[in-house]
């Protein structure tokens, strides 16, 4: 049997309610807490309040949005100043991301792009942590399971990751209450992520007994979940969901991704919502896998398996699982790729760029500049 390690939080709380843990959780990691944060859960402000009667000093880092260089910059400066000792991270994924940099770059010296894999000098090793908590609010990227954050290079518009074992939070706490009510497009964009990860997670040629049975437990609820959740609001669907995102974000962690990650770490750097880009990529993506697999004397059996689940989950019966999953985005209005920032002119230079994404390097099948091209093509 070939070898393989796990990597996961070293604590997770899943469940709702589980929020009413969190003060007393987090305070016991440190008492000079930064608190990294969005604006949209009314929540974040009694965990502050929480952390405050317990006891602890309190510095808030605000996030604007996906994290950008800069954006890491100034957290990790509040950190430093504050002479944080542990980190807290409440919101969606690029709240954590940011929150995941911070508790990585805070303990080193220097300049944050210097640990960064930004085309120049190697990047400096990492210091060793300060204590991390995650508890996201929306259900999408796993990024309270994973082990690396992702930064927005503006001049050059890529992402790159921050990408650590170590970087896995000290505790992931999902309570899916927090996600109750969240606006329906950003269900449905972040709720593809999240299935987009269970796929290519099972799909790669990382993958382990401890990844498939991730996916394979996951997926058939995350799909019968964002069909839901498409349609009307559902406190079942939302844990569904949510306990999809969390298992994603271990799969990923260790198992890598594949194609579709690689596009997307690319076109996100222009702006465009991740997991919009992932569900608009998802078919083609799937097709020109099995098309590569079969031109190579490989089995595709993984792929009609996902296909199945697609068609029985959100098509009619005469549906491939790539037709219904592209009819079940077109309907519900996700936007296509030149909303998503790539006019037609920039695919040639995506495709360029993501043949050497790392997510890339984990696609089941090697795929060529000109599969990776027709992939886009095939995409609306």
């Amino acid at each position: 049997m070939t070898p393989f390690a796990v990597s996961a939080p070293a604590r997770s709380l899943f469940g709702r309610g589980t929020r009413a843990e969190a003060p007393d959780a987090v305070a016991a990691m440190g008492r000079r807490v930064v608190l990294v944060r969005g604006r949209a859960v009314a929540w974040v402000d009694a965990l502050h309040a929480a952390l405050t009667d317990r006891g602890c000093t309190v510095e808030t880092v605000w996030s604007r949005g996906e994290p950008d260089l800069d954006a890491v910059r100034q957290g990790v400066a509040a950190a430093r100043d504050h002479a944080a000792d542990s980190i807290v991270a409440a919101g969606g994924g690029a709240v954590i991301d940011l929150g995941k940099a911070i508790a990585g770059l805070a303990p080193g010296a220097g300049d944050a792009a210097d640990y960064l894999p930004t085309g120049g000098p190697a990047p400096r090793p990492m210091p060793d942590p300060l204590p991390m908590a995650a508890i996201p609010t929306t259900a999408g990227t796993g990024a309270e399971a994973t082990r690396n954050a992702v930064i927005g290079l503006p001049d050059s518009r890529t992402k790159v990751s921050l990408r650590d074992a170590r970087l896995v939070p000290d505790l992931a706490l999902v309570d899916p209450a927090l996600t109750d009510g969240a606006p329906r497009a950003l269900t449905l964009a972040s709720g593809l992520d999240a299935i987009t990860q269970l796929i290519e997670s099972y799909l790669t040629h990382r993958a382990t007994p401890v990844t498939d049975a991730l996916a394979r437990s996951a997926l058939p609820p995350a799909l019968a979940a964002l069909e839901t959740l498409a349609r009307t609001e559902d406190p079942e669907a939302r844990d569904d969901m949510a306990r999809a995102s969390y298992l994603s974000g271990l799969a990923l962690a260790n198992s890598g991704l594949g194609v579709v990650h690689g596009l997307a770490s690319v076109i996100g750097g222009r702006g465009g919502a991740h997991g919009a880009i992932c569900g608009r990529l998802l078919p083609a993506a799937l097709e020109g896998n099995a098309a590569a697999l079969r031109a190579g004397g490989q089995s595709t059996a993984r792929i009609a398996e996902i296909d199945a689940l697609l068609a029985r989950h959100l098509g009619a019966p005469q549906d491939s699982g790539s037709a219904a999953l592209r009819r079940f985005i077109d309907d519900h209005g996700l936007p296509g790729l030149d909303a998503l920032n790539l006019p037609e002119e920039d695919k040639p230079q995506v495709a360029q760029r993501a043949l050497s994404a790392s997510s890339t390097a984990a696609n089941p099948v090697a795929l060529t500049q000109e599969d990776i091209a027709a992939i886009l093509q095939q995409t609306a």
